[in-house]
Protein backbone atom coordinates (compact mmCIF):
# COMPACT_ATOMS: atom_id res chain seq x y z
CA UNK A 1 0.00 0.00 0.00
CA UNK A 2 1.37 3.45 -0.94
CA UNK A 3 0.43 6.71 0.79
CA UNK A 4 0.39 9.82 -1.40
CA UNK A 5 0.14 13.30 0.15
CA UNK A 6 -0.72 16.43 -1.87
CA UNK A 7 -0.25 19.79 -0.15
CA UNK A 8 -2.59 21.96 -2.21
CA UNK A 9 -3.57 25.59 -1.84
CA UNK A 10 -7.19 24.99 -0.84
CA UNK A 11 -6.82 21.56 0.77
CA UNK A 12 -4.48 18.71 1.68
CA UNK A 13 -5.31 15.34 0.14
CA UNK A 14 -4.16 11.87 1.16
CA UNK A 15 -4.71 8.71 -0.87
CA UNK A 16 -3.89 5.03 -0.45
CA UNK A 17 -2.95 3.16 -3.62
CA UNK A 18 -2.45 -0.53 -4.24
CA UNK A 19 0.62 -1.75 -6.20
CA UNK A 20 -1.79 -2.39 -9.07
CA UNK A 21 -2.45 1.35 -9.24
CA UNK A 22 -5.97 1.12 -7.83
CA UNK A 23 -6.84 3.87 -5.34
CA UNK A 24 -8.59 2.34 -2.33
CA UNK A 25 -9.10 5.30 0.01
CA UNK A 26 -8.84 9.07 0.01
CA UNK A 27 -9.16 11.89 2.52
CA UNK A 28 -9.13 15.67 2.23
CA UNK A 29 -8.86 18.52 4.73
CA UNK A 30 -9.48 22.16 3.73
CA UNK A 31 -6.96 24.97 4.11
CA UNK A 32 -7.52 28.71 4.39
CA UNK A 33 -5.66 31.54 2.68
CA UNK A 34 -4.63 34.79 4.30
CA UNK A 35 -4.57 37.98 2.21
CA UNK A 36 -3.32 40.67 4.61
CA UNK A 37 -2.82 43.14 1.74
CA UNK A 38 -3.98 43.43 -1.86
CA UNK A 39 -2.02 41.02 -4.06
CA UNK A 40 -0.64 39.06 -1.09
CA UNK A 41 -1.33 35.37 -0.47
CA UNK A 42 0.00 33.52 2.58
CA UNK A 43 -0.52 30.38 4.66
CA UNK A 44 0.87 29.19 7.96
CA UNK A 45 3.20 26.29 7.25
CA UNK A 46 2.16 24.37 10.35
CA UNK A 47 -1.40 24.34 9.02
CA UNK A 48 -0.15 22.09 6.21
CA UNK A 49 1.24 19.64 8.76
CA UNK A 50 -1.95 19.62 10.83
CA UNK A 51 -4.12 19.14 7.75
CA UNK A 52 -1.85 16.39 6.38
CA UNK A 53 -2.08 14.46 9.64
CA UNK A 54 -5.85 14.85 9.74
CA UNK A 55 -6.15 13.69 6.13
CA UNK A 56 -4.08 10.57 6.86
CA UNK A 57 -6.01 9.81 10.03
CA UNK A 58 -9.27 9.99 8.05
CA UNK A 59 -8.18 6.89 6.10
CA UNK A 60 -9.19 3.43 7.38
CA UNK A 61 -6.85 2.33 10.15
CA UNK A 62 -6.51 -1.23 8.85
CA UNK A 63 -5.29 0.11 5.50
CA UNK A 64 -2.91 2.60 7.12
CA UNK A 65 -1.16 -0.23 8.90
CA UNK A 66 -0.25 -1.72 5.51
CA UNK A 67 1.52 1.36 4.15
CA UNK A 68 4.93 0.56 2.64
CA UNK A 69 6.11 4.03 1.58
CA UNK A 70 5.06 7.67 1.53
CA UNK A 71 5.43 10.35 -1.13
CA UNK A 72 4.72 14.06 -1.38
CA UNK A 73 3.39 16.44 -3.99
CA UNK A 74 2.35 20.01 -3.48
CA UNK A 75 1.69 23.55 -4.59
CA UNK A 76 4.84 24.97 -6.14
CA UNK A 77 6.90 28.13 -5.55
CA UNK A 78 5.83 28.83 -1.95
CA UNK A 79 8.57 30.41 0.20
CA UNK A 80 8.78 28.83 3.66
CA UNK A 81 11.50 30.62 5.65
CA UNK A 82 13.00 28.68 8.56
CA UNK A 83 15.39 29.59 11.37
CA UNK A 84 18.29 27.49 12.61
CA UNK A 85 15.90 25.20 14.52
CA UNK A 86 13.68 24.60 11.48
CA UNK A 87 10.86 26.81 12.79
CA UNK A 88 8.97 29.08 10.37
CA UNK A 89 9.90 32.75 10.76
CA UNK A 90 6.79 34.11 9.06
CA UNK A 91 3.77 32.84 7.10
CA UNK A 92 4.73 31.19 3.82
CA UNK A 93 4.41 33.39 0.73
CA UNK A 94 2.49 31.42 -1.90
CA UNK A 95 2.62 30.93 -5.67
CA UNK A 96 -0.27 33.31 -6.31
CA UNK A 97 1.27 36.20 -4.33
CA UNK A 98 2.03 39.19 -6.58
CA UNK A 99 3.98 41.51 -4.30
CA UNK A 100 7.42 41.00 -5.89
CA UNK A 101 7.06 42.52 -9.38
CA UNK A 102 9.80 45.09 -8.77
CA UNK A 103 12.11 42.43 -7.36
CA UNK A 104 11.74 40.37 -10.56
CA UNK A 105 13.18 43.22 -12.59
CA UNK A 106 15.90 43.83 -10.04
CA UNK A 107 17.27 40.29 -9.86
CA UNK A 108 17.36 39.99 -13.65
CA UNK A 109 19.30 43.26 -13.75
CA UNK A 110 21.70 42.04 -11.04
CA UNK A 111 22.23 38.72 -12.85
CA UNK A 112 21.69 39.03 -16.63
CA UNK A 113 22.37 35.31 -17.12
CA UNK A 114 19.48 34.27 -14.85
CA UNK A 115 17.13 33.30 -17.69
CA UNK A 116 19.84 31.28 -19.42
CA UNK A 117 20.65 29.36 -16.23
CA UNK A 118 17.13 28.74 -14.98
CA UNK A 119 15.32 28.55 -18.33
CA UNK A 120 12.60 30.81 -16.97
CA UNK A 121 11.69 34.46 -16.81
CA UNK A 122 11.58 35.98 -13.33
CA UNK A 123 7.93 36.31 -12.32
CA UNK A 124 6.32 36.98 -8.92
CA UNK A 125 5.03 33.42 -8.79
CA UNK A 126 8.55 32.04 -8.43
CA UNK A 127 10.28 31.67 -5.07
CA UNK A 128 13.43 33.74 -5.62
CA UNK A 129 11.71 37.15 -6.04
CA UNK A 130 9.80 36.50 -2.82
CA UNK A 131 13.11 36.21 -0.94
CA UNK A 132 14.32 39.44 -2.54
CA UNK A 133 11.15 41.11 -1.27
CA UNK A 134 11.77 39.80 2.26
CA UNK A 135 15.41 40.89 2.05
CA UNK A 136 14.28 44.44 1.22
CA UNK A 137 11.17 44.75 3.38
CA UNK A 138 11.77 42.37 6.32
CA UNK A 139 15.57 42.43 6.76
CA UNK A 140 15.46 41.06 10.31
CA UNK A 141 13.64 37.94 9.09
CA UNK A 142 15.93 37.59 6.10
CA UNK A 143 19.04 37.58 8.29
CA UNK A 144 17.54 34.88 10.53
CA UNK A 145 16.61 32.67 7.55
CA UNK A 146 18.78 29.55 7.48
CA UNK A 147 16.74 27.34 5.16
CA UNK A 148 14.10 27.94 2.49
CA UNK A 149 11.69 25.09 1.78
CA UNK A 150 8.80 24.56 -0.60
CA UNK A 151 5.40 23.67 0.93
CA UNK A 152 5.49 19.88 0.60
CA UNK A 153 9.08 19.82 1.81
CA UNK A 154 8.20 21.52 5.08
CA UNK A 155 5.77 18.67 5.82
CA UNK A 156 8.57 16.26 4.89
CA UNK A 157 10.92 18.03 7.34
CA UNK A 158 8.44 17.73 10.21
CA UNK A 159 7.69 14.09 9.43
CA UNK A 160 11.18 12.82 8.58
CA UNK A 161 13.69 15.43 9.75
CA UNK A 162 15.15 15.72 6.22
CA UNK A 163 15.88 18.96 4.40
CA UNK A 164 15.14 17.65 0.92
CA UNK A 165 13.31 18.50 -2.28
CA UNK A 166 12.86 17.08 -5.76
CA UNK A 167 14.07 18.54 -9.03
CA UNK A 168 10.64 19.30 -10.52
CA UNK A 169 9.60 21.44 -7.55
CA UNK A 170 13.07 23.01 -7.29
CA UNK A 171 12.76 24.10 -10.93
CA UNK A 172 10.08 26.57 -9.85
CA UNK A 173 12.31 28.42 -7.39
CA UNK A 174 14.44 30.28 -9.99
CA UNK A 175 17.55 29.01 -8.17
CA UNK A 176 18.04 25.80 -10.15
CA UNK A 177 20.30 25.27 -13.14
CA UNK A 178 17.52 23.34 -14.85
CA UNK A 179 19.65 21.95 -17.67
CA UNK A 180 22.33 20.65 -15.28
CA UNK A 181 19.77 19.62 -12.58
CA UNK A 182 21.83 21.36 -9.86
CA UNK A 183 21.42 24.38 -7.59
CA UNK A 184 23.00 27.44 -9.19
CA UNK A 185 25.27 29.46 -6.91
CA UNK A 186 25.05 32.34 -9.39
CA UNK A 187 21.25 32.42 -9.20
CA UNK A 188 21.29 32.12 -5.40
CA UNK A 189 23.76 34.97 -5.10
CA UNK A 190 21.37 37.22 -7.03
CA UNK A 191 19.01 37.04 -4.03
CA UNK A 192 21.67 37.07 -1.30
CA UNK A 193 21.51 33.33 -0.59
CA UNK A 194 23.98 30.44 -0.69
CA UNK A 195 23.89 26.68 -1.14
CA UNK A 196 23.61 26.36 2.66
CA UNK A 197 20.10 27.84 2.46
CA UNK A 198 18.92 25.09 0.11
CA UNK A 199 17.67 21.55 0.84
CA UNK A 200 19.35 18.52 -0.73
CA UNK A 201 18.23 17.69 -4.28
CA UNK A 202 16.73 14.33 -5.31
CA UNK A 203 15.06 12.84 -8.34
CA UNK A 204 11.34 12.42 -7.72
CA UNK A 205 11.49 8.65 -7.21
CA UNK A 206 14.50 8.72 -4.85
CA UNK A 207 14.17 7.93 -1.13
CA UNK A 208 15.04 10.93 1.03
CA UNK A 209 14.67 9.34 4.50
CA UNK A 210 12.40 7.46 6.88
CA UNK A 211 9.38 8.61 8.83
CA UNK A 212 10.13 9.59 12.42
CA UNK A 213 9.03 6.95 14.92
CA UNK A 214 6.85 9.42 16.80
CA UNK A 215 5.10 10.55 13.62
CA UNK A 216 4.57 6.97 12.45
CA UNK A 217 2.98 6.11 15.79
CA UNK A 218 0.75 9.19 15.65
CA UNK A 219 -0.39 8.40 12.10
CA UNK A 220 -0.88 4.70 12.73
CA UNK A 221 1.47 3.63 9.94
CA UNK A 222 4.80 1.75 10.00
CA UNK A 223 8.08 3.65 10.00
CA UNK A 224 8.37 3.65 6.21
CA UNK A 225 10.68 5.40 3.73
CA UNK A 226 9.62 8.59 1.98
CA UNK A 227 10.44 9.51 -1.61
CA UNK A 228 11.13 13.00 -2.91
CA UNK A 229 7.90 13.28 -4.90
CA UNK A 230 7.16 16.21 -7.20
CA UNK A 231 5.59 19.61 -7.64
CA UNK A 232 1.87 19.40 -8.29
CA UNK A 233 2.05 19.78 -12.07
CA UNK A 234 4.73 17.12 -12.57
CA UNK A 235 3.01 14.82 -10.07
CA UNK A 236 -0.31 15.26 -11.83
CA UNK A 237 1.36 14.36 -15.12
CA UNK A 238 2.89 11.21 -13.61
CA UNK A 239 -0.54 10.29 -12.25
CA UNK A 240 -2.00 10.65 -15.76
CA UNK A 241 0.74 8.57 -17.39
CA UNK A 242 2.48 11.56 -18.99
CA UNK A 243 6.14 10.68 -18.52
CA UNK A 244 7.83 9.89 -21.86
CA UNK A 245 9.23 12.49 -24.27
CA UNK A 246 6.41 13.57 -26.57
CA UNK A 247 3.68 12.90 -23.99
CA UNK A 248 1.50 15.89 -23.17
CA UNK A 249 -1.41 16.81 -20.94
CA UNK A 250 -3.98 19.58 -20.99
CA UNK A 251 -5.07 20.48 -17.47
CA UNK A 252 -8.47 22.17 -17.28
CA UNK A 253 -8.89 23.41 -13.75
CA UNK A 254 -9.25 26.84 -12.15
CA UNK A 255 -6.16 27.69 -14.16
CA UNK A 256 -4.99 25.86 -17.26
CA UNK A 257 -1.69 24.17 -18.06
CA UNK A 258 -0.40 22.69 -21.29
CA UNK A 259 2.32 20.27 -20.17
CA UNK A 260 4.77 18.66 -22.62
CA UNK A 261 7.50 16.13 -21.75
CA UNK A 262 10.82 16.68 -23.54
CA UNK A 263 14.08 14.73 -23.74
CA UNK A 264 16.10 17.88 -23.11
CA UNK A 265 16.04 21.38 -21.70
CA UNK A 266 13.90 23.53 -24.06
CA UNK A 267 13.20 27.02 -22.67
CA UNK A 268 11.30 29.95 -24.19
CA UNK A 269 11.70 32.73 -21.65
CA UNK A 270 10.61 35.54 -23.97
CA UNK A 271 7.08 34.17 -24.04
CA UNK A 272 6.90 33.27 -20.35
CA UNK A 273 6.84 29.53 -21.00
CA UNK A 274 8.34 27.33 -18.30
CA UNK A 275 11.12 24.79 -18.79
CA UNK A 276 11.40 22.51 -15.74
CA UNK A 277 12.90 19.18 -14.76
CA UNK A 278 10.35 16.37 -14.82
CA UNK A 279 9.97 14.15 -11.78
CA UNK A 280 11.93 11.26 -13.33
CA UNK A 281 15.64 11.13 -14.25
CA UNK A 282 16.72 12.33 -17.67
CA UNK A 283 13.43 14.03 -18.48
CA UNK A 284 12.35 17.66 -18.63
CA UNK A 285 9.05 19.32 -19.41
CA UNK A 286 7.66 22.52 -20.83
CA UNK A 287 4.61 24.29 -19.47
CA UNK A 288 2.37 27.00 -20.84
CA UNK A 289 0.43 28.35 -17.87
CA UNK A 290 -2.87 30.22 -18.21
CA UNK A 291 -4.16 31.82 -15.04
CA UNK A 292 -7.85 31.46 -15.94
CA UNK A 293 -9.37 28.39 -17.56
CA UNK A 294 -12.53 26.79 -16.13
CA UNK A 295 -12.66 29.68 -13.65
CA UNK A 296 -13.17 32.13 -16.53
CA UNK A 297 -16.10 30.13 -17.89
CA UNK A 298 -17.61 29.80 -14.43
CA UNK A 299 -17.29 33.57 -13.96
CA UNK A 300 -19.10 34.24 -17.25
CA UNK A 301 -21.81 31.79 -16.17
CA UNK A 302 -22.32 33.82 -12.98
CA UNK A 303 -22.30 37.13 -14.86
CA UNK A 304 -24.96 35.92 -17.27
CA UNK A 305 -27.30 34.61 -14.59
CA UNK A 306 -26.88 30.84 -14.81
CA UNK A 307 -27.62 29.11 -11.53
CA UNK A 308 -24.63 26.79 -11.86
CA UNK A 309 -21.77 26.18 -14.31
CA UNK A 310 -23.26 22.88 -15.53
CA UNK A 311 -26.37 24.63 -16.87
CA UNK A 312 -24.18 27.22 -18.58
CA UNK A 313 -22.13 24.51 -20.27
CA UNK A 314 -25.33 22.81 -21.49
CA UNK A 315 -26.81 26.07 -22.79
CA UNK A 316 -23.63 26.92 -24.72
CA UNK A 317 -23.58 23.47 -26.30
CA UNK A 318 -27.25 23.72 -27.28
CA UNK A 319 -26.67 27.18 -28.80
CA UNK A 320 -23.60 25.98 -30.68
CA UNK A 321 -22.00 29.33 -31.46
CA UNK A 322 -20.52 32.52 -30.01
CA UNK A 323 -22.43 34.55 -32.64
CA UNK A 324 -19.22 36.34 -33.56
CA UNK A 325 -18.40 37.50 -30.01
CA UNK A 326 -14.76 37.45 -28.83
CA UNK A 327 -13.76 36.93 -25.20
CA UNK A 328 -10.42 37.63 -23.54
CA UNK A 329 -10.19 35.27 -20.53
CA UNK A 330 -7.56 37.24 -18.58
CA UNK A 331 -9.62 37.73 -15.42
CA UNK A 332 -6.58 37.50 -13.14
CA UNK A 333 -3.84 38.59 -15.54
CA UNK A 334 -1.98 36.18 -17.77
CA UNK A 335 1.29 34.29 -17.73
CA UNK A 336 2.07 32.53 -21.05
CA UNK A 337 2.81 34.23 -23.40
CA UNK A 338 2.25 37.77 -22.07
CA UNK A 339 3.46 37.76 -18.45
CA UNK A 340 0.99 40.58 -17.86
CA UNK A 341 -0.48 40.91 -14.35
CA UNK A 342 -2.65 43.82 -15.55
CA UNK A 343 -4.37 41.93 -18.36
CA UNK A 344 -8.15 41.89 -17.94
CA UNK A 345 -11.10 40.03 -19.34
CA UNK A 346 -13.17 41.57 -22.12
CA UNK A 347 -16.05 40.86 -24.50
CA UNK A 348 -15.98 42.31 -28.01
CA UNK A 349 -18.63 42.17 -30.71
CA UNK A 350 -21.76 42.40 -28.57
CA UNK A 351 -25.10 43.09 -30.28
CA UNK A 352 -28.61 43.70 -28.93
CA UNK A 353 -29.55 40.10 -29.71
CA UNK A 354 -26.47 38.51 -28.06
CA UNK A 355 -27.72 35.91 -25.59
CA UNK A 356 -26.11 34.48 -22.42
CA UNK A 357 -25.44 31.12 -24.09
CA UNK A 358 -23.44 32.84 -26.85
CA UNK A 359 -21.34 34.60 -24.20
CA UNK A 360 -20.54 31.31 -22.49
CA UNK A 361 -19.66 29.83 -25.89
CA UNK A 362 -17.35 32.80 -26.48
CA UNK A 363 -15.73 32.00 -23.12
CA UNK A 364 -15.12 28.41 -24.26
CA UNK A 365 -13.45 29.77 -27.39
CA UNK A 366 -11.47 32.47 -25.59
CA UNK A 367 -9.85 29.97 -23.23
CA UNK A 368 -9.15 27.69 -26.19
CA UNK A 369 -7.43 30.55 -28.03
CA UNK A 370 -5.31 31.25 -24.94
CA UNK A 371 -4.19 27.62 -24.99
CA UNK A 372 -3.35 28.05 -28.70
CA UNK A 373 -1.03 30.89 -27.68
CA UNK A 374 0.58 28.56 -25.16
CA UNK A 375 0.92 25.74 -27.67
CA UNK A 376 2.71 28.04 -30.10
CA UNK A 377 5.07 29.28 -27.39
CA UNK A 378 6.09 25.71 -26.57
CA UNK A 379 6.42 24.78 -30.24
CA UNK A 380 8.76 27.72 -30.85
CA UNK A 381 11.04 26.18 -28.20
CA UNK A 382 11.09 22.82 -29.95
CA UNK A 383 8.08 21.19 -28.33
CA UNK A 384 6.06 18.77 -30.44
CA UNK A 385 2.38 18.76 -29.53
CA UNK A 386 0.08 16.66 -31.67
CA UNK A 387 -2.04 15.10 -28.93
CA UNK A 388 -2.64 15.51 -25.21
CA UNK A 389 -4.39 13.71 -22.35
CA UNK A 390 -7.08 15.92 -20.78
CA UNK A 391 -7.03 16.09 -16.99
CA UNK A 392 -8.82 18.15 -14.36
CA UNK A 393 -12.45 19.06 -13.79
CA UNK A 394 -12.86 20.47 -17.31
CA UNK A 395 -12.38 16.94 -18.66
CA UNK A 396 -16.07 16.36 -17.94
CA UNK A 397 -17.14 18.50 -20.92
CA UNK A 398 -16.43 16.78 -24.23
CA UNK A 399 -18.16 19.64 -26.10
CA UNK A 400 -15.53 22.04 -24.77
CA UNK A 401 -13.04 19.37 -25.81
CA UNK A 402 -14.25 19.64 -29.43
CA UNK A 403 -13.66 23.41 -29.31
CA UNK A 404 -10.21 22.96 -27.75
CA UNK A 405 -9.13 20.25 -30.18
CA UNK A 406 -10.20 22.38 -33.14
CA UNK A 407 -8.61 25.61 -31.89
CA UNK A 408 -5.37 23.83 -30.93
CA UNK A 409 -5.35 21.53 -33.97
CA UNK A 410 -4.56 18.69 -31.56
CA UNK A 411 -6.10 15.33 -30.77
CA UNK A 412 -7.41 15.21 -27.20
CA UNK A 413 -7.50 11.92 -25.31
CA UNK A 414 -9.89 11.29 -22.41
CA UNK A 415 -8.86 8.43 -20.15
CA UNK A 416 -10.25 6.59 -17.17
CA UNK A 417 -9.05 8.39 -14.05
CA UNK A 418 -8.59 11.65 -15.96
CA UNK A 419 -9.42 13.64 -12.83
CA UNK A 420 -6.77 11.91 -10.74
CA UNK A 421 -4.70 14.35 -8.76
CA UNK A 422 -1.06 14.90 -7.90
CA UNK A 423 -1.36 12.59 -4.88
CA UNK A 424 -1.72 9.68 -7.32
CA UNK A 425 1.51 10.75 -9.00
CA UNK A 426 3.26 10.92 -5.63
CA UNK A 427 2.11 7.38 -4.87
CA UNK A 428 3.42 6.16 -8.22
CA UNK A 429 6.80 7.76 -7.54
CA UNK A 430 6.88 5.90 -4.20
CA UNK A 431 6.32 2.62 -5.96
CA UNK A 432 9.17 3.36 -8.37
CA UNK A 433 11.46 4.33 -5.50
CA UNK A 434 10.81 1.34 -3.27
CA UNK A 435 10.25 -1.45 -5.80
CA UNK A 436 11.98 -2.50 -9.01
CA UNK A 437 8.91 -2.10 -11.22
CA UNK A 438 9.50 -0.32 -14.53
CA UNK A 439 8.33 3.21 -15.22
CA UNK A 440 6.19 1.93 -18.09
CA UNK A 441 4.40 -0.51 -15.78
CA UNK A 442 3.85 1.80 -12.82
CA UNK A 443 2.98 4.94 -14.79
CA UNK A 444 0.81 3.29 -17.41
CA UNK A 445 -1.96 5.70 -18.45
CA UNK A 446 -5.60 4.80 -17.96
CA UNK A 447 -7.70 3.20 -20.66
CA UNK A 448 -8.90 5.53 -23.41
CA UNK A 449 -12.50 6.53 -22.79
CA UNK A 450 -12.87 8.95 -25.68
CA UNK A 451 -10.79 10.63 -28.38
CA UNK A 452 -11.60 13.99 -29.96
CA UNK A 453 -9.92 15.01 -33.20
CA UNK A 454 -10.04 18.55 -34.60
CA UNK A 455 -13.23 19.19 -36.52
CA UNK A 456 -12.12 20.36 -40.02
CA UNK A 457 -14.82 23.03 -40.33
CA UNK A 458 -14.33 24.39 -36.81
CA UNK A 459 -10.57 24.26 -37.22
CA UNK A 460 -10.82 26.42 -40.34
CA UNK A 461 -13.13 28.88 -38.60
CA UNK A 462 -10.93 29.16 -35.54
CA UNK A 463 -7.74 29.63 -37.54
CA UNK A 464 -9.47 32.59 -39.23
CA UNK A 465 -10.67 34.05 -35.92
CA UNK A 466 -7.48 33.52 -33.91
CA UNK A 467 -5.49 36.47 -35.37
CA UNK A 468 -8.38 38.85 -34.63
CA UNK A 469 -8.63 37.52 -31.07
CA UNK A 470 -4.90 38.07 -30.58
CA UNK A 471 -5.17 41.61 -31.96
CA UNK A 472 -7.83 42.42 -29.35
CA UNK A 473 -5.30 41.95 -26.51
CA UNK A 474 -2.68 44.03 -28.30
CA UNK A 475 -4.96 47.01 -28.89
CA UNK A 476 -6.40 47.02 -25.34
CA UNK A 477 -3.36 46.25 -23.16
CA UNK A 478 -2.09 49.83 -22.90
CA UNK A 479 -5.57 51.16 -22.12
CA UNK A 480 -5.89 48.62 -19.32
CA UNK A 481 -2.49 49.46 -17.86
CA UNK A 482 -3.20 53.19 -17.96
CA UNK A 483 -6.57 52.82 -16.25
CA UNK A 484 -5.72 50.05 -13.76
CA UNK A 485 -2.33 51.26 -12.40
Amino acid sequence: MFLGIDIGTSSVKAILMMPSGVQVAAGSVPLTLSRPMSGWSEQNADDWVTAAEQAVLSLPSDLRSSVEAIGFSGQMHGATLLNREGTPLRPAILWNDNRSHAECREIEKVEPSLRTITGNKAMPGFTAPKLSWVRKNEPDIFVKTKKVLLPKDYVRLVWTGDYATDLSDASGTLWLDVGARLWSEVALDATGLTLDHMPDLFEGNAITGDLRRSVAARLGIPRVPGVAGAGDQAAGAIGAGVFAPGDASLALGTSGVLFNVTDGFRPNTEEAAHAFCHALPGRWHQMAVHLSAASAIDAVARMTGFAEPASAYAAAEAHGSSDGVFFLPYLTGERTPHDDPYACGAFFGLKPETCPAALVHAAFEGVAFAFADGRDALARAGGVLNKATVIGGGARSTYWGKILASALNMTLIYRDGAETGPAQGAARLEQLGTFSDSIETVCKPGSVRNTIDPDPYWNSQYQDRLPHWRALYQVTKNIIRETQT
